[in-house]
């Protein structure tokens, strides 16, 4: 888990799909973490009885990925399977369908001999005409976004937090660095048995539970998209940046994979160093593109090519892609996207390098992704003040 590669592996997964009125799109990269542990489950019209439904679910796995992929797999036919979402009792059902997959997935052989140790984290979303529900276990987030603004988000659940940290005392373990007995940095998970193994505690009492925080909102006319994302992500946005970001760019595009990408591209140059995974559900209250936000794009791609023209004809010959960028962050450079800043036009800012210093293409992506913006660093207070509201 805390091992990292030379180079980030940028290479992204994406998929698309809409139904029952929703767009979504997903974007998946593996970045520096030596394997991709991420796993993912978008579906619209979940038939049997449900074709108005949708089911959306990130998982974010540690110590390997084979409890994520098969999380992601299950999770959802745990869920609607049990006698409680069968009844129209959605909240009873997904928490059922969590601890039961927890339970079953004991028995799977190479976890059940302790030579797979994995786990994962797992926010998901169930969006039927009326209402939003939303399950969140670990430190994975959902997010949803009206007005631009975040009106509904999750709390990750962390060792540190006084519910999380008193169960875990009571369970016989404590808390040191803010992690489970030093260990693990997240205090509910699937999987993850070897925190899980007190006979005379019940499941959501050991010292990671598997239960899922359940939340329903009504729908709104005026919800413009829910996020699904691994905690890549969070790392280095706000759920306000976010917000603001994706709303901006879904004025310019409308592929909901790209601005995926973007995202993910954005946060990997903001400083992220994990596996990055997200899921943009799209409202029929979105942002649609429009003609002066293409246009207002447009002037600034043309003024940072400008920009980046004349600091590079400065340097002469001792052009460095690192410089180009510390050079630019000291730029006030107007209508940068709301939310990301400079990080976000990235992409855009190698592209002219190695338009403008074709025989230095290859130190761009390495300088990009080596040089990252203090704002990973200055963002932590907010987010912190954020996870404790």
């Amino acid at each position: 888990m805390g091992a990292f590669l030379e180079k980030p592996m940028t290479a992204k997964h994406n998929e698309h799909g809409e139904g029952n009125g929703l767009r979504y799109g997903v974007g998946s990269m593996q970045g520096w973490r030596c394997e991709m542990e991420d796993a993912h489950h978008a579906k619209t019209g979940l038939g049997e009885g449900l074709d108005d439904w949708n089911y959306f679910a990130v998982f974010d796995g540690h110590a390997g990925h084979k409890v994520a992929d098969h999380c992601a797999k299950n999770l959802l036919q745990s869920i609607v399977r049990t006698q409680e979402f069968s009844n129209n009792d959605i909240t009873k059902g997904i928490h059922a369908g969590f601890l039961k997959l927890d339970e079953a997935m004991r028995d799977i052989p190479e976890l059940a001999s302790g030579a797979d140790k994995s786990g994962t984290t797992a926010v998901c979303a169930f969006i039927s005409s009326q209402n939003v529900y939303i399950a969140n276990c670990g430190d994975s987030r959902a997010v949803i976004s009206r007005n631009c603004a975040p009106i509904f988000f999750t709390q990750d659940h962390k060792p540190i937090l006084p519910g999380e940290k008193q169960r875990i005392q009571n369970a016989g373990g404590s808390v040191m660095i803010q992690r489970v007995n030093g260990s693990l940095a997240v205090s509910r998970a699937l999987g993850d048995y070897d925190f899980k193994n007190a006979k005379n505690l019940g499941p959501c009492e050991q010292l990671v539970s598997p239960e899922p925080e359940i939340f329903c909102q009504d729908r709104d006319p005026a919800d413009e998209f829910l996020v699904l994302a691994c905690d890549g992500v969070w790392d280095v946005m706000s759920n306000a940046n976010l917000c603001q970001f994706v709303h901006s760019r879904m004025q310019i595009s409308d592929s909901l994979e790209d601005i995926a990408n973007q995202v993910i591209d954005t946060c990997l140059h903001k400083g992220s160093r994990d596996n990055m995974s997200i899921i943009i559900i799209a409202f029929p209250g979105a942002p649609v593109p429009n003609e002066d936000a293409i246009k207002k794009e447009e002037k600034l791609e043309a003024a940072l090519h400008r920009k980046i023209d004349e600091i590079i004809t400065e340097m002469g010959p001792n052009v460095e892609y690192g410089l180009l960028l510390k050079r630019l962050s000291e730029e006030h450079i107007p209508d940068l996207p709301p939310g990301g800043g400079l990080d976000a036009k990235s992409s855009f800012v190698s592209k002219v390098f190695k338009e403008l210093c074709p025989k230095l293409a290859e130190t761009c992506e390495i300088e990009t992704v080596n040089h990252p913006s203090s704002d990973a660093v200055s963002l932590l207070p907010e987010l912190f003040e954020e996870e404790t509201e």
